[in-house]
């Protein structure tokens, strides 16, 4: 990861902790939940605040960051729960095939600010901050479609 991307990371590192006691007190905003599921190695809950996105009325994580952990944890872990303020609710992850992630993600970048393409570009996981430029790097990114457990 490159210093820009590294700066990037530790900034949102923070604004996550913040964020994640603001979601616990049961203050939820924006599409912002708290995805829990059991660490791939240690199997002790571990703990995410994630946008949850809907692009054609599903609901979808997509990884912003290389590596990102909670990645490998919702691949190890095939279910978990999101939490919205005080409501929490029991899902599945099903992970996206690259060829239906391309839809997703250039709906998700062309529905979106101009700062969600350019997120991509900044972590690495794109070359160009447009729809198709986001779309045309779906092997990198991770996309989880949700559904009730």
């Amino acid at each position: 990861m490159d210093t820009k991307a590294a700066g990037y990371r530790r900034k949102v590192n923070k604004i996550n902790r913040f964020v994640t006691a603001l979601q616990r007190a049961g203050l939820a905003f924006g599409p912002t939940q708290l995805l829990t599921v059991p660490g791939r190695r240690s199997g002790e809950p571990r703990t995410f605040p994630l946008a949850v996105l809907r692009v054609g009325g599903k609901r979808y994580l997509i990884q912003a960051f290389p590596k990102a952990a909670w990645v490998a944890n919702v691949r190890a872990a095939g279910e978990g729960t999101l939490a919205r303020g005080r409501r929490t609710s029991r899902v599945r992850f099903v992970e996206v095939p690259v060829e239906e992630r391309r839809p997703v993600l250039r709906e998700v970048v062309a529905a979106g600010p101009a700062s969600v393409g350019r997120r991509y570009v900044t972590t690495g996981l794109a070359e160009s901050p447009t729809p198709d430029g986001v779309a045309a790097a779906a092997e990198r990114i991770a996309v989880f479609r949700l559904e009730d457990a």
